[in-house]
């Protein structure tokens, strides 16, 4: 597994690479894209890191794993490419955008976000195809964690928007008194009709972002 990651990432991150347990990660990762067909493509693992800078990060959406399909993991969570199929998560996630703040989205590729430093972060970075959560408690979740830790830490005023049991485990990572904390039902239409719709999440985030003169997201 080679680590494309951007330079501020590295360079907060330095520790961490340095850890035992990294290395131990790094091994799994090599022998399951050796020996099954994993996701994403090995050199998108680390894209939403590449595409949104640790300095420049707004919000953090967590998602969970990787898709299992072939041909739809692209290294940010809930993204696809476009001219694939829309999982039925997105078209949620697309009707609560239009229920919240009226735009009519379609477009699932979702790399605008991550350009105007919306963080796509799974918790876990990497799948082998067919299997959802097979790379589950394989050393990326004591990675992803830091990630959030440090991002809690030395940056101030960001959005986390938490979808679901999973991720909103993830909330004792988090200052509350120092960021923005969102937390709903996930999008998935299991779980949808719980608390996601109706949680507004785009434009609170965008009222908090504006509160502390930073630009709103176009969602």
């Amino acid at each position: 597994m080679s680590v494309k990651i951007h330079p501020s990432w590295q360079a907060v991150l330095a520790d961490e690479f340095e850890k035992p347990y990294w290395q131990e990660l790094v091994s799994f990762v090599r022998e399951e894209y050796s020996k099954n067909e994993c996701f994403p493509k090995q050199g998108d693992i680390f894209r939403a890191f590449d595409v949104t800078p640790f300095g420049s990060v707004k919000v953090v959406i967590l998602g969970q794993d990787p898709y299992h399909t072939p041909g739809i993991a692209t290294g940010m969570c809930f993204s696809v490419p476009d001219g694939t199929k829309v999982p039925p998560s997105i078209k949620n996630i697309f009707k609560e955008i239009k229920s919240d703040i009226g735009i009519s989205r379609t477009k699932a590729d979702l790399a605008d976000w991550a350009e105007q430093w919306v963080l796509l972060l799974n918790c876990v970075l990497t799948v082998r195809a067919h299997a959802a959560g097979s790379h589950y408690e394989k050393w990326w979740e004591m990675f992803t964690d830091e990630v959030i830790r440090l991002l809690s830490e030395k940056r101030e005023h960001l959005v986390f928007i938490l979808w679901g049991n999973y991720a909103i485990t993830k909330q004792s990572l988090i200052d509350g008194n120092k960021h923005l904390v969102i937390t709903s039902s996930h999008p998935s239409p299991f779980s949808a009709r719980k608390s996601f719709f109706g949680s507004r999440p785009f434009s609170k985030a965008n009222e908090y972002l504006k509160k502390w003169g930073m630009e709103e997201i176009a969602w």
